[in-house]
């Protein structure tokens, strides 16, 4: 099984997001191979969904949200600091939609 490079994931989710007419940053690049990835949602209203990596029984990779419901940026902002500071390969990927959308493909776990 190949593992796809996180550089390669990460230009992809900017690709679809840009592709779905939002904005999308890297926020933060880790490691170009094998990183993991924070993607922050912000909606018009200017609240944030902060997605974060998992393993599902299976070992699949899945996201899960960060709060049950969106949070304040600056709340989501200084969760992504605290892992940046503990963990130098990681990624962070900021996604502006209107609507609040993710663009993740791989599965979403609900809280």
């Amino acid at each position: 099984m190949s593992v796809l490079k996180t550089k390669i994931w990460v230009d992809a989710l900017v690709r679809r997001a840009e592709t779905g007419f939002a904005s999308a940053y890297v926020i933060r690049r880790g490691d170009e191979d094998a990183g993991a990835v924070l993607v922050k949602v912000v909606a018009a209203d200017r609240l944030a969904r902060l997605f974060v990596p998992a393993r599902d029984e299976q070992g699949e990779r899945v996201w899960q949200l960060f709060r049950k419901d969106a949070v304040p940026e600056s709340e989501a902002d200084a969760y992504c600091a605290r892992r940046s500071d503990d963990d130098p390969d990681i990624w962070i990927v900021e996604i502006e939609d209107r609507e609040g959308r993710h663009f993740l493909t791989e599965p979403v776990e609900k809280l």
